[in-house]
């Protein structure tokens, strides 16, 4: 029976995540035609030039992911994050959480129906939200890492070295995303591709203020020529400031974070404290009819709060 009445939450919960994508796709699609009809026919007199990649193993799952917008989407954050998923995969983790959250709140008598509102959404974001996190982290060792890349740059066009060969340099030398995603460059020119068009896809893959100054001094450097090696310079250096300064501003910020912590686990320390001393006093809330709504209200209000304080407290630059 147990088994019956997982199949129907997963595919009630399948059903319900589809219809949203569908929506929403078709939303974003209707859009995009508005803005830009003839984006869509650009690649129709070119057939069997490109390479279609496969987003699922399931054919149908598959099908169906090439007609949503979402994936597109999905496919460039898992690229960014550097993770060796597909978009299939993804989207069935998804609902895998999703389906087996709706489960443990359907089987836990003590948990209020209406969590699952909340709990079936959050946990079907969650693999999606570590994408994103990755995404992040990387992002920070790339702009931690560039200002050294360019400085090399540099060296090597004082040198009296070409910029691919100065480029090639830098992959080379360098380590982590930055060598990655200039080697990606180096393989997109090697099949053809040309080096404006190169460019633009490195600023589209690390969608970033330094990448984007850097792609920018590359093409007016071949366009109307300059000293490029005294532009990298000042570039890393302007790098480098901005760096120290996030620094600085996250240090400050975890005194803010540290309270934000503090102030959620404050109210659980305090009920702790009241099972030890109290029982009866408290436990009230687990005999009453409406004491496990306020139990879980209290928890999603904890949580709210605390990621609420996390936000005003990250500040950008």
């Amino acid at each position: 029976m147990s088994i019956v009445i997982l199949g129907l939450l997963f595919i009630l919960t399948f059903t319900i995540a589809l219809a949203a994508v569908y929506v929403a796709s078709r939303a974003l699609a209707a859009r995009r035609t508005q803005s830009a009809p003839e984006s869509a026919e650009l690649f129709d007199d070119l057939p069997g030039l490109l390479k279609t990649e496969e987003l699922s193993s399931i054919s149908f799952w598959d099908g169906l992911l090439k007609r949503l917008d979402f994936a597109t989407l999905l496919t460039n954050r898992i690229a960014q994050a550097e993770l060796n998923w597909s978009p299939g995969r993804v989207t069935l983790s998804m609902l895998l959480c999703g389906t087996v959250a709706l489960a443990i709140i359907w089987k836990v008598s003590f948990l209020p129906f209406w969590l699952g509102f909340l709990a079936v959404p959050l946990a079907s974001m969650a693999p999606y939200w570590y994408i994103l996190y990755r995404r992040r982290r990387r992002f920070i060792r790339f702009q931690t890492d560039f200002p050294d890349a360019l400085d090399s740059f540099a060296r090597a066009l004082r040198s009296g070295a070409a910029v691919a060969a100065a480029l090639e340099n830098v992959a080379k030398e360098s380590d982590g995303p930055v060598a990655a995603e200039i080697r990606k460059t180096f393989v997109e020119v090697n099949f053809g591709m040309s080096w404006e068009q190169a460019l633009e896809n490195l600023s589209r893959r690390m969608p970033l203020t330094e990448v984007s100054l850097f792609v920018a001094a590359l093409q007016i450097h071949a366009r109307t020529g300059g000293r490029l090696g005294e532009v990298m310079n000042r570039l890393s250096e302007s790098m480098r400031e901005q760096n120290t300064l996030s620094g600085e501003i996250r240090s400050i910020a975890a005194h803010g974070k540290l309270t934000g912590m503090i102030l959620t686990l404050v109210p659980i320390g305090i009920a702790a404290v009241m099972f030890v001393v109290s029982p009866d006093y408290i436990g009230i809330l687990f005999v009453h009819p409406y004491g496990k709504h306020l139990i879980a209200a209290a928890a999603v209000c904890l949580c709210l709060a605390h990621f609420i304080i996390q936000k005003l407290v990250d500040i950008e630059i």
